[in-house]
Protein backbone atom coordinates (compact mmCIF):
# COMPACT_ATOMS: atom_id res chain seq x y z
CA UNK A 1 0.00 0.00 0.00
CA UNK A 2 2.79 2.39 0.97
CA UNK A 3 4.73 1.51 -2.22
CA UNK A 4 1.62 2.07 -4.32
CA UNK A 5 1.08 5.47 -2.68
CA UNK A 6 4.73 6.40 -3.28
CA UNK A 7 4.55 5.44 -6.96
CA UNK A 8 1.36 7.46 -7.46
CA UNK A 9 2.91 10.41 -5.66
CA UNK A 10 6.01 10.30 -7.88
CA UNK A 11 3.86 10.20 -11.03
CA UNK A 12 1.77 13.16 -9.90
CA UNK A 13 4.86 15.15 -8.97
CA UNK A 14 6.52 14.30 -12.29
CA UNK A 15 3.44 15.47 -14.22
CA UNK A 16 3.25 18.73 -12.29
CA UNK A 17 7.00 19.32 -12.66
CA UNK A 18 6.67 18.71 -16.41
CA UNK A 19 3.77 21.17 -16.59
CA UNK A 20 5.80 23.79 -14.76
CA UNK A 21 8.68 23.38 -17.21
CA UNK A 22 6.43 23.48 -20.25
CA UNK A 23 3.87 26.14 -19.29
CA UNK A 24 5.68 28.34 -16.77
CA UNK A 25 9.23 28.26 -18.09
CA UNK A 26 10.96 26.55 -15.16
CA UNK A 27 14.28 25.48 -16.68
CA UNK A 28 15.91 23.24 -14.05
CA UNK A 29 14.65 19.79 -13.09
CA UNK A 30 15.57 20.33 -9.45
CA UNK A 31 13.60 23.57 -9.24
CA UNK A 32 10.64 21.97 -11.03
CA UNK A 33 10.35 18.98 -8.70
CA UNK A 34 10.53 21.05 -5.50
CA UNK A 35 8.11 23.65 -6.83
CA UNK A 36 5.77 20.84 -7.90
CA UNK A 37 5.84 19.41 -4.37
CA UNK A 38 5.10 22.83 -2.93
CA UNK A 39 2.21 23.37 -5.36
CA UNK A 40 0.63 19.98 -4.68
CA UNK A 41 1.18 19.65 -0.95
CA UNK A 42 2.07 23.05 0.46
CA UNK A 43 4.52 23.60 3.28
CA UNK A 44 2.65 21.74 5.98
CA UNK A 45 -0.76 20.23 6.39
CA UNK A 46 -1.84 16.75 7.26
CA UNK A 47 0.91 14.13 7.62
CA UNK A 48 -0.75 12.02 4.93
CA UNK A 49 -0.16 14.86 2.50
CA UNK A 50 3.53 15.22 3.21
CA UNK A 51 6.18 13.79 0.95
CA UNK A 52 9.59 12.29 1.66
CA UNK A 53 12.70 13.14 -0.39
CA UNK A 54 12.62 9.64 -1.90
CA UNK A 55 9.08 10.35 -3.17
CA UNK A 56 10.43 13.02 -5.50
CA UNK A 57 10.67 11.92 -9.15
CA UNK A 58 14.03 11.60 -10.88
CA UNK A 59 15.06 13.93 -13.71
CA UNK A 60 14.43 11.05 -16.10
CA UNK A 61 10.85 10.58 -14.85
CA UNK A 62 10.15 14.27 -15.31
CA UNK A 63 11.64 14.14 -18.81
CA UNK A 64 9.32 11.27 -19.78
CA UNK A 65 6.30 13.18 -18.44
CA UNK A 66 7.45 16.26 -20.32
CA UNK A 67 7.74 14.34 -23.60
CA UNK A 68 4.19 13.02 -23.16
CA UNK A 69 2.87 16.53 -22.49
CA UNK A 70 4.70 17.99 -25.49
CA UNK A 71 3.40 15.32 -27.84
CA UNK A 72 -0.15 15.78 -26.61
CA UNK A 73 0.02 19.58 -26.86
CA UNK A 74 2.09 20.20 -29.98
CA UNK A 75 1.77 17.04 -32.08
CA UNK A 76 3.15 17.51 -35.61
CA UNK A 77 4.23 21.07 -34.83
CA UNK A 78 6.84 19.63 -32.48
CA UNK A 79 8.56 17.74 -35.30
CA UNK A 80 8.56 20.87 -37.47
CA UNK A 81 10.13 22.79 -34.60
CA UNK A 82 12.77 20.10 -34.12
CA UNK A 83 13.77 20.11 -37.78
CA UNK A 84 13.98 23.91 -37.88
CA UNK A 85 16.10 24.01 -34.73
CA UNK A 86 18.46 21.32 -36.01
CA UNK A 87 19.00 23.15 -39.31
CA UNK A 88 19.59 26.49 -37.56
CA UNK A 89 22.04 24.70 -35.23
CA UNK A 90 23.83 23.27 -38.27
CA UNK A 91 24.12 26.67 -39.95
CA UNK A 92 25.53 28.23 -36.78
CA UNK A 93 27.99 25.37 -36.25
CA UNK A 94 29.35 25.86 -39.77
CA UNK A 95 29.86 29.55 -39.08
CA UNK A 96 31.66 28.74 -35.82
CA UNK A 97 33.74 25.94 -37.34
CA UNK A 98 37.10 27.18 -36.03
CA UNK A 99 35.80 26.82 -32.47
CA UNK A 100 34.96 23.10 -32.88
CA UNK A 101 31.21 23.41 -32.10
CA UNK A 102 29.32 20.40 -30.77
CA UNK A 103 25.54 20.07 -30.46
CA UNK A 104 24.10 18.77 -27.19
CA UNK A 105 20.80 18.91 -25.31
CA UNK A 106 17.21 18.68 -26.46
CA UNK A 107 17.92 19.58 -30.09
CA UNK A 108 20.26 16.60 -30.30
CA UNK A 109 17.96 14.17 -28.47
CA UNK A 110 14.81 15.39 -30.22
CA UNK A 111 13.01 16.39 -27.03
CA UNK A 112 12.42 20.04 -27.86
CA UNK A 113 9.40 22.10 -26.90
CA UNK A 114 8.20 25.67 -27.15
CA UNK A 115 10.86 27.77 -25.41
CA UNK A 116 13.70 25.29 -25.93
CA UNK A 117 17.09 26.68 -26.87
CA UNK A 118 19.95 25.38 -29.00
CA UNK A 119 22.81 24.23 -26.77
CA UNK A 120 26.30 24.21 -28.26
CA UNK A 121 29.70 23.51 -26.75
CA UNK A 122 32.54 25.53 -28.27
CA UNK A 123 36.25 25.27 -27.52
CA UNK A 124 38.89 27.96 -27.30
CA UNK A 125 41.67 29.13 -25.03
CA UNK A 126 41.05 32.72 -26.05
CA UNK A 127 37.61 34.04 -25.09
CA UNK A 128 38.32 37.47 -26.57
CA UNK A 129 38.98 35.87 -29.94
CA UNK A 130 35.58 34.16 -29.85
CA UNK A 131 33.78 37.34 -28.79
CA UNK A 132 35.58 39.33 -31.51
CA UNK A 133 34.53 36.74 -34.09
CA UNK A 134 30.88 37.00 -33.00
CA UNK A 135 31.13 40.78 -33.31
CA UNK A 136 32.45 40.42 -36.87
CA UNK A 137 29.46 38.24 -37.71
CA UNK A 138 27.23 41.06 -36.46
CA UNK A 139 25.64 38.85 -33.80
CA UNK A 140 24.39 40.52 -30.65
CA UNK A 141 25.19 38.47 -27.57
CA UNK A 142 25.52 38.49 -23.80
CA UNK A 143 28.28 36.85 -21.80
CA UNK A 144 27.80 35.35 -18.35
CA UNK A 145 29.90 33.35 -15.90
CA UNK A 146 28.17 30.16 -14.76
CA UNK A 147 29.34 27.94 -11.90
CA UNK A 148 29.09 24.21 -12.65
CA UNK A 149 29.90 21.22 -10.48
CA UNK A 150 32.41 18.96 -12.24
CA UNK A 151 33.79 15.85 -10.55
CA UNK A 152 32.82 17.02 -7.08
CA UNK A 153 34.37 20.46 -7.61
CA UNK A 154 32.86 23.75 -8.72
CA UNK A 155 34.27 25.50 -11.78
CA UNK A 156 33.37 28.74 -13.52
CA UNK A 157 32.57 28.57 -17.22
CA UNK A 158 31.64 31.27 -19.70
CA UNK A 159 28.25 31.00 -21.36
CA UNK A 160 27.34 33.18 -24.31
CA UNK A 161 23.67 33.83 -25.10
CA UNK A 162 22.43 34.97 -28.49
CA UNK A 163 19.34 34.77 -30.67
CA UNK A 164 19.15 33.39 -34.22
CA UNK A 165 15.38 32.84 -34.55
CA UNK A 166 15.71 30.47 -31.58
CA UNK A 167 17.60 31.24 -28.37
CA UNK A 168 21.14 29.85 -28.42
CA UNK A 169 23.51 29.10 -25.57
CA UNK A 170 27.22 28.64 -26.23
CA UNK A 171 29.07 26.93 -23.39
CA UNK A 172 32.76 27.80 -23.70
CA UNK A 173 35.36 25.18 -22.81
CA UNK A 174 39.14 25.07 -23.10
CA UNK A 175 40.67 23.22 -26.05
CA UNK A 176 41.84 20.32 -23.89
CA UNK A 177 38.28 19.79 -22.64
CA UNK A 178 37.12 18.81 -26.12
CA UNK A 179 38.33 15.30 -25.25
CA UNK A 180 36.47 15.19 -21.92
CA UNK A 181 32.72 14.56 -21.86
CA UNK A 182 30.77 15.91 -18.87
CA UNK A 183 27.89 13.85 -17.51
CA UNK A 184 24.21 14.57 -18.01
CA UNK A 185 22.14 15.79 -15.06
CA UNK A 186 19.23 13.72 -16.40
CA UNK A 187 20.69 10.21 -16.50
CA UNK A 188 24.27 10.60 -15.24
CA UNK A 189 25.73 9.30 -18.51
CA UNK A 190 28.43 11.09 -20.53
CA UNK A 191 26.87 13.78 -22.72
CA UNK A 192 26.75 12.97 -26.44
CA UNK A 193 28.13 15.85 -28.50
CA UNK A 194 27.47 15.94 -32.25
CA UNK A 195 29.86 17.38 -34.82
CA UNK A 196 28.61 18.90 -38.08
CA UNK A 197 28.84 15.65 -40.07
CA UNK A 198 26.97 13.70 -37.40
CA UNK A 199 24.20 16.32 -37.30
CA UNK A 200 23.85 16.21 -41.08
CA UNK A 201 23.53 12.42 -40.86
CA UNK A 202 20.86 12.78 -38.19
CA UNK A 203 18.90 15.23 -40.35
CA UNK A 204 19.05 12.89 -43.33
CA UNK A 205 17.89 9.91 -41.26
CA UNK A 206 15.14 11.50 -39.16
CA UNK A 207 13.90 14.29 -41.47
CA UNK A 208 14.62 12.89 -44.93
CA UNK A 209 11.87 14.74 -46.85
CA UNK A 210 12.39 18.11 -45.14
CA UNK A 211 16.18 17.76 -45.40
CA UNK A 212 16.04 17.01 -49.13
CA UNK A 213 13.88 20.10 -49.64
CA UNK A 214 16.30 22.23 -47.62
CA UNK A 215 19.29 21.00 -49.66
CA UNK A 216 17.43 21.76 -52.88
CA UNK A 217 15.97 25.17 -51.97
CA UNK A 218 17.74 26.41 -48.83
CA UNK A 219 14.31 26.88 -47.22
CA UNK A 220 13.15 25.57 -43.85
CA UNK A 221 9.49 24.60 -44.15
CA UNK A 222 7.32 26.26 -41.50
CA UNK A 223 10.05 28.56 -40.21
CA UNK A 224 7.80 31.63 -40.42
CA UNK A 225 5.58 30.46 -37.58
CA UNK A 226 8.57 30.11 -35.26
CA UNK A 227 9.93 33.52 -36.21
CA UNK A 228 6.67 35.10 -35.06
CA UNK A 229 6.54 33.33 -31.67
Amino acid sequence: MRKQRSNLLRKNLAREAARLMYEEGVTQYLDAKYLAAKRLFGRGGDKKMRYRPKDLPSNGEIQIALRTLIQFTEGELNQQRLFAMRVIALEIMKQLDEFQPRLIGSVRTGHVRYGSDIDLHVFTDNLEELESYLDKLGWKFQTKQVTIRVGGKYKDYTHIYLERIFPIELSVYSLKESRIRPRSSTDGKPIVRLKVKALEKLLAEEHSKEWANYLATGEIIGLEQFQSE
